[in-house]
């Protein structure tokens, strides 16, 4: 299995979309409740892209089957350094190393961006993304209680941080 990594395209578009309302719709690993038009995606990424933060494209065979990507932290110049992270593999390819492989290629963007720390920002059900991170070197640093509702349950988020070597 070859998986080839690039920067995002336009055209990419409806297969991420797939896999971000995939998640929207069954999991609570997107705290949304509706699904996302084209458009909005677009329109997301456009914005990531104009302020020069990276959106990562993984293909086997010429199919999209992961993407992942940062962005600021938060908007105060002081987190300038700060970035936060999403990484999503689509269902049929999940536990082949696909994550991993985006989330070493998006480490080292980050490093070559000059920034110091990046943050995962996890639903706590989602125990599979929290081993994933604390393998990549992630440590968690908090957890935030009843942070959002949804599927008629509270969830909690749990702030994982990764502190980038100089």
């Amino acid at each position: 299995m070859q998986v080839n990594v690039r920067p995002y395209q336009i055209k990419d578009c409806p297969s991420i979309l797939e896999i971000v309302n995939y998640n929207i719709n069954h999991t609570t690993n997107i705290y949304e409740y509706l699904p996302r038009t084209l458009e909005e995606q677009i329109q997301q990424f456009e914005d990531k892209l104009k302020k020069d933060f990276p959106i990562l494209i993984a293909e086997i065979n010429n199919e999209l089957v992961g993407f992942g990507y940062y962005s600021e932290f938060r908007t105060r110049p002081a987190y300038q350094f700060t970035i936060e992270h999403s990484v999503y593999v689509s269902n049929q390819h999940q536990h082949k190393g696909i994550g991993k492989i985006l989330l070493t290629e998006l480490i080292q963007l980050a490093q070559k961006q000059d920034k110091k720390t990046i943050i995962a920002v996890i639903d706590s059900e989602n125990q599979n993304s929290v081993l994933f991170h604390q393998k990549a070197g992630f440590r968690t640093v908090g957890i935030i209680e009843q942070s959002g509702n949804k599927f008629d349950r509270w969830l909690h988020t749990v702030i994982m941080q990764l502190t980038l070597k100089p």
